[in-house]
């Protein structure tokens, strides 16, 4: 179905007849295998972007990628975005990013799709139930790592094309593609790649079609904001080298300690966040967000037994979505240099790095975080008084999106989902980060839109991710026509 309101939202944004549209249909409903085939070779690349030692495989996925869209007849170019910086000084080449173009019409729209094909790291011992990077088919989800996040989507967008392609219809609009590999950490280099081709690739394009989100419930949606994320190191140094904790244990102001101490004072048990200046800067919840988040379709108590735990911070839902959605929140990830492995080990961690993010709201301004974290751990750790040292750096500083839900393009996009499903989407805001959209709109001022492709189960960054063949087939059709 994903496939099907992708290649919807390309005929909405022009016009087609009923036999066009269910000729489509029918097409992608009879080569569903071949797709499903497609996303299970790309699944078995490990193009987790967070591990260097992965770098190769990220470079081949950017390559197959490419290769797919040539094989399609595309105006593909692989673009080089530099090296990426090491924590210890060494500099690593950044996956180059693709981008390709079909067709050149100067009487249609151009729309521009975005998407990654890394993904976030996976490892079988983590508690999947499968091998998370061999597409495994379920009851009909397909489970892998990248399978919801973000691999399908961006298959279903290069399919829908395939599609019209393969039937000889001309494509209603010109369509371009910008795929990168390194979202799951960032997007390294895609903002100043945007910024030096906003007068060339991107000068013709009218909307930005983006499908790296997914729906709220078993309703279909339409995304029109996210959460952006200041992530932070916290780095506490003791000792030249790891000590006893016998031979040293009481002589000596543990680094570890330290830490947990100055974790335990970024947020409350209640979710109070304690960092001065944060929570002021929020935008207040209007008349109108309060009452679009009454109307949304969400099943609360399905919401508390599908994550598995007894009681959510909140008891209604517009607290819970607004909380989710258009508030901050702090997360501890976890701690590297601490002892982890199964069994014991006595040893006081020479130096400890506690790793947390908040995630941004507007009207926060990530460089703003970033002083107000840095100054008061700063402050907290120095009352400790403590002979070790602290380091705080951010690591990522991306800021959060809102779009405009009274614009063409999402009349465009309900009726899109309108055709596929037979029902009005519910409009949404993700509370995860996806940086780009931010950068598009602020550098090339084009209309964005998020047409979100994956369930609400998915479980994207989570065990077991994956991607059920009714959202795969469905997105892609009408999503070409609507503007």
């Amino acid at each position: 179905m994903a496939l099907l309101c992708a290649a919807a939202l390309l005929c909405v944004l022009c016009s087609m007849d009923a036999l066009q549209y269910s000729e489509l249909a029918q097409y992608i409903d009879s080569h569903q295998e071949e797709y499903v085939e497609a996303l299970r070779d790309w699944v078995a690349i490990e193009s987790d972007s967070s591990n260097i030692l992965k770098r190769p495989d990220l470079h081949r996925m950017m390559d197959v990628t490419a290769e797919k869209l040539r094989r399609m007849g595309g105006d593909v170019v692989m673009v080089d975005i530099g090296e990426q910086e090491l924590p210890g000084g060494q500099m690593l080449a950044l996956p180059k990013v693709v981008t390709a173009h079909f067709g050149n019409d100067s009487q249609k729209h151009t729309v521009c799709v975005y998407g990654h094909v890394d993904v976030q790291p996976a490892k079988l011992e983590d508690g999947w139930r499968t091998e998370p990077y061999n597409l495994t088919e379920i009851d009909g989800n397909l489970y892998g790592r990248g399978a919801s996040d973000n691999k399908a989507p961006v298959l279903a967008w290069i399919h829908a094309v395939e599609a019209y392609q393969a039937l000889n219809m001309e494509l209603p609009v010109n369509v371009k593609f910008v795929i990168e590999g390194m979202e799951e950490t960032g997007s390294n280099g895609l903002d100043a790649m945007i910024l030096a081709q906003r007068d060339t690739f991107f000068s013709d394009v009218d909307f930005i079609v983006i499908s790296d989100c997914g729906w709220l419930s078993k309703r279909p949606a339409l995304t029109y904001g996210t959460r952006g994320n200041c992530y932070f190191f916290a780095e506490v140094e003791g000792p030249t080298q790891d000590l006893h904790s016998g031979v040293y244990g009481g002589t000596v102001i543990e680094p570890m300690t330290d830490l947990i101490g100055i974790l335990d004072t970024l947020i409350t048990p209640s979710g109070k966040i304690l960092i001065p200046g944060i929570r002021e800067a929020v935008a207040p919840l209007t008349d109108e967000e309060w009452k679009m988040y009454q109307d949304i379709d969400f099943d609360f108590d399905y919401y508390k037994s599908k994550i598995g735990v007894a009681q959510l911070m909140y008891n209604n839902k517009v607290d819970l979505l607004a909380h989710r959605w258009r508030h901050p929140t702090v997360t501890i990830h976890g701690i590297e240099g601490a002892f982890s492995d199964p069994g014991t080990k006595t040893v006081i961690p020479a130096k400890v790095t506690g790793k947390f993010s908040i995630r941004q709201v507007p009207d926060m301004d990530p460089a703003m975080v970033k002083k107000q974290v840095t100054d008061y751990l700063q402050s907290v750790f120095a009352k400790r008084k403590s002979p070790n040292k602290l380091k705080v750096t951010m690591v990522i500083g991306a800021k959060p999106w809102l779009a405009d839900t009274k614009h063409s393009l999402y009349d465009a996009g309900k009726a899109a989902v309108k055709r596929v499903f037979g029902v009005d989407p519910d409009l949404i805001r993700e509370g995860g980060t996806i940086p780009i959209a931010r950068t598009f709109q602020d550098v090339t001022g084009k209309s964005i839109i998020m047409l979100p492709i994956g369930g609400f189960d998915d479980g994207l960054h989570s065990q077991n991710e994956k991607m059920s063949r009714f959202h795969t087939l469905s997105y892609s059709l009408d999503t070409q026509r609507g503007s």
